[in-house]
């Protein structure tokens, strides 16, 4: 095996071998960090979404119903106290 290795042939394979094996491990460090930036995008997505509708929670809260109603695009009707 170790006149194989120290041959001409063996060290243009054992070279090959070391390279794919760097590129494997670049490729694999780079997907993890691709994976780590997307999840800590939809992360920061959620927690935008979730503040929005805190907001919006909060306005539709404190309506009654005529507001609610208009706000919606509807028109209030007093006298069948209705929305349309």
């Amino acid at each position: 095996m170790i006149p194989f290795i120290l041959s001409p042939l063996g060290r243009v394979l054992l070279g090959l071998a070391f390279v794919a094996g760097l590129l494997t491990a670049a490729w694999f460090d780079g997907y993890a960090s691709g994976m780590k930036a997307e999840r800590t995008a939809v992360l920061t997505r959620s927690v935008e979404v979730l503040r929005e509708r805190s907001r919006v929670d909060e306005q539709t809260r404190n309506m009654d119903s005529p507001e609610l109603c208009r706000a919606l695009g509807g028109k209030w009707v007093l006298e069948d106290n209705d929305c349309q």
